[in-house]
């Protein structure tokens, strides 16, 4: 599910050293203007296959959401632009593409916003404005499409032989060494599409891709989706200039899904073979990968309930499958992008059997575990099956930090690699490629909350060996003017009713002795993304509200990811309970602190944190003076199968999970003042959710206010537009809260 709290993380600041210029304060559209105060924040970074050339996609220094393509070389450290954004492109982008880039959360984005290696280092892959380009180290750029429809997925194969795409939701290939074109699928269309991932596997399974190339470049598994018999929701887009009316396909909890196949066939198209997927057609497909030798297809298949999860071993020549293993949960089983299969037939995996994510190898029917503790394993980076040693990323040392590991293969002592002090190597969003290893080298990105984002390039131990982005700020970084005024968060613990531990993050502002301050509570709570109490760079806008006098506090209530299964599956069918119940014990703690003024505490949240604001101002009446609701989920089935169903089951189930947990059922209690805003294009939280929560509250004579963003998706963000997001709610916090006089 989307958190979209990205709006706040535009910049911070490190502590003053000598000669510091007078701070100037922040406005809101210094905070939202390029370039960003953070710096230059590179993404998808990775190395040629040689190792001499480390590219990125950075943005342009007069617009922040423009992105070129750069090299530096390893060895001398000297940088270019390989490719620029501005002489490629200019088509207008197709509704598909728009629709994956704001479910790859780089919606916004404009230029290049992926690109591929060459297998033999001297090009690039480099999709633009639904065109496919194929740029040369030397300068050259090759076009290889030239369509008005639009080329979706663009892949280079594993041997640099073939490129892959789709038009017209059939499956093409084009020969590099020929230049020759080929349809590999004949009957995609209307509700029928090969090689492109599901709604739900991009937006919920972390799962973008709907092809996969075998490493010989013989053959490719591509997936065929039937939308047919999942619902018709009639979309309205509304915008400045009008209306459009989508008709989208929309698996809401409880009813149809798309009927997803795979096939495998060869380069030229021929040798069809469809994979054994099982009878039960009602399934996800979750993961696909390909053995190193390109004789084995490995699939991973997710029961509809999402208490199973089976990994298949496939014959690609036949289809025919068998289970390799099989993991079951009471509550859901997490998805994850750890499955690795070794050289000696064994497998590297992970899983959350003994109550925490650790890493285990399977061979031959036998478990060994490699990583154990109440602690969370998160991704792994590289496994050198020469030394026998496994790169990843876990919270061993701390929760609100994320560091590098290794461990032997054959399992032994973990050693730490990277610098505490940071969240290092995070994968999320649209950064998600940043954590590579190629040649014996990685490339490792942290942050802290007195640090924006770093880059360098390590050897395998995590020593560094260069800067990629060192981001230091001093005179010339944009954040200097503004950092000496910085005020770093402290981190800090609660217990919970249970007993759990709390992580918790506070800003205070400088206020005189005796005063006290309004708080304003930032929530997110969400399962499976979206934590707020972590060291690392948080924004420029926290800066901005603290500037203006307001203390700015979050907790990470029970629910929310890392913290292990047990954490984790308290809000299992019992959506806004634990969670609405952490929030507040959070609050009363800050009621104790001297400072702050019980009477002016705020709280605000998007997505999961606009649905939990609103569980918020119903469970606790008269606790907080104001809420603000931005896209919130009123309604849980109105929402999409896998996210929902994961954590509520179905609506048909007995218990009434979903009547009990949903803000639409409490509207009643609601007596606090209330903002709610909403893009009126978004296609994730659909703009009905608010539409319901207005027309309830509108029936029941219950005032409100509301603010809608014409052509705005899930993320309400652009030129103006956050300027003008946040003006409305700063003016709405300071007229019911910080503004509110005193009896």
């Amino acid at each position: 599910m989307r958190i979209w709290l990205s709006m706040l993380a535009i910049g911070l600041a490190t502590p003053a050293v000598a000669d510091e210029p007078v701070p100037q304060k922040l406005t809101l559209e210094r905070v939202f203007s390029s370039p960003a105060l953070g710096g230059s924040a590179p993404r998808a970074l990775k190395l040629s296959p040689d190792g001499k050339l480390l590219t990125s996609l950075r943005p342009r220094a007069e617009d922040r959401d423009r992105y070129d393509l750069w090299a530096v070389d390893v060895d001398s450290g000297a940088e270019r632009m390989l490719v620029d954004s501005t002489k490629l492109g200019g088509g207008e982008l197709s509704e598909a593409e728009k629709m994956q880039r704001e479910r790859a959360r780089i919606g916004g984005t404009r230029g290049i916003v992926a690109y591929d290696w060459a297998a033999d280092g001297k090009s690039l892959l480099v999709p633009v404005d639904g065109d496919v380009y194929l740029a040369g180290i030397d300068g050259q750029t090759r076009r290889l499409t030239n369509t008005p429809q639009g080329e979706l997925d663009a892949t280079i194969s594993p041997k640099g032989g073939f490129v892959s795409f789709v038009r017209d939701q059939n499956f093409y290939v084009v020969d590099l060494a020929t230049g020759s074109e080929r349809r590999l699928t004949r009957d995609g269309g209307g509700t029928l599409s090969w090689g492109l991932a599901e709604f739900v596997a991009q937006e919920e399974m972390h799962r973008s891709k709907g092809a996969w190339w075998s490493p010989d470049d013989a053959r490719v598994a591509i997936e065929r989706v039937d939308e047919s018999g999942v619902a018709v929701i009639s979309r309205a887009a509304i915008g400045a200039e009008g209306t459009k009316l989508y008709e989208q396909r929309y698996p809401r909890a409880g009813a149809d899904n798309a009927k997803v196949q795979l096939f495998v066939l060869r380069n030229d198209g021929t040798g069809l073979a469809r994979v054994d997927l099982g009878d039960n057609d009602d399934i996800y497909l979750a993961r696909v990968d390909w053995s190193a030798d390109g004789k084995t297809l490995y699939v991973q298949r997710q029961s509809r309930d999402q208490k199973t999860l089976d990994l298949l071993r496939v014959d690609p020549s036949s289809g025919a499958s068998s289970v390799v293993f099989t993991e079951k949960a009471k509550s859901w089983i997490n998805l994850h992008d750890n499955f690795r299969a070794l050289g000696d037939g064994s497998t590297l995996w992970s899983s959350e059997r003994d109550g925490f994510s650790h890493l285990y190898r399977w061979n031959a029917g036998k478990w060994t575990q490699l990583t154990k503790g109440a602690w969370n394993v998160g991704n792994v980076i590289a496994v050198d099956e020469a030394k026998g040693i496994v790169t990843f990323t876990g919270n061993r040392e701390t929760p609100i930090e994320q560091q590098v590991y290794a461990v032997p293969l054959a399992g032994g002592a973990i050693e730490q690699l990277s610098e505490n002090g940071y969240w290092t190597c995070a994968k999320s969003g649209a950064r998600a490629e940043v954590c590579s290893a190629s040649g014996g080298r990685m490339i490792v990105t942290r942050s802290s909350q007195t640090q924006p984002e770093q880059t360098y390039l390590a050897d395998m131990s995590g020593k560094r060996l260069m800067w990629v982005d060192e981001n230091r700020l001093d005179g010339a970084h944009p954040y200097a003017p503004y950092k000496a005024a910085h005020v770093p968060a402290v981190f800090g613990t609660i217990k919970a009713a249970d007993g759990s531990v709390l992580q918790t993050r506070l800003l205070k502002p400088a206020i005189a002795d005796g005063a006290t301050a309004p708080v304003l509570v930032i929530v997110y709570g969400g399962p499976g993304t979206g934590r707020q109490a972590t060291n690392t760079w948080a924004g420029g806008l926290e800066q901005y509200l603290v500037q203006q006098g307001w203390a700015v506090f979050s907790v990470d209530n029970r629910g929310t990811p890392d913290r292990g299964k047990a954490f984790e599956d308290q809000i299992y069918r019992a959506m806004s309970t634990v969670e609405v119940a952490d929030q507040l014990a959070g609050v009363a703690w800050l009621k104790q602190q001297p400072w702050v003024d019980a009477r002016r505490i705020a709280v605000y949240g998007w997505s999961y944190g606009g649905y939990m604001t609103l569980r918020m101002l119903e469970s606790a009446p008269g606790v907080f003076a104001a809420g603000v609701s931005g896209a919130p989920v009123t309604k849980w089935d109105l929402y999409d199968t896998h996210y929902t169903e994961r954590y509520m089951g179905k609506p048909q189930d007995p218990g009434g999970a979903y009547a009990k947990s949903d803000p639409l059922t409490y509207t009643d209690k609601l007596v606090d003042p209330l903002l709610v805003i909403h893009g009126m294009a978004d296609d994730n939280v659909l703009f009905e959710h608010s539409t319901a929560l207005m027309a309830k509250l509108q029936a029941a004579g219950k005032p409100f206010e509301t603010m809608v963003y014409p052509g705005q998706t899930h993320r309400v963000a652009g030129p103006g537009v956050s300027v003008h997001l946040w003006r409305t709610i700063m003016a709405f916090l300071d007229r019911n809260v910080r503004d509110r006089a005193h009896p």
